[in-house]
């Protein structure tokens, strides 16, 4: 759901601005997304990420992101 006159965060933007190493051996994958090999690395981004949320979240700080909700359940 995006904002009018905000953009949202895109995927990977964090790691690929950063260069992570995990992130620069997804990009260097001949094979496609779904390959064994690609899934492979990917779950080291979704099960062992070696970057922390608060590296992440002043990232985003320095980025001008805004992190929202809705101030209601939905």
């Amino acid at each position: 759901m995006s904002i009018e006159g905000y953009i949202d965060y895109k995927r990977r933007e964090y790691c690929k601005d950063i260069k992570c190493p995990v992130q620069l051996d997804l990009e260097a994958q001949e094979e496609e997304e779904g390959s064994e090999e690609y899934e492979r690395i990917r779950a080291i981004c979704k099960n062992e990420c070696i970057h922390t949320t608060y590296e992440f979240h002043h990232w985003l700080i320095n980025k001008g992101y805004l992190v929202i909700r809705p101030g209601e359940p939905v």
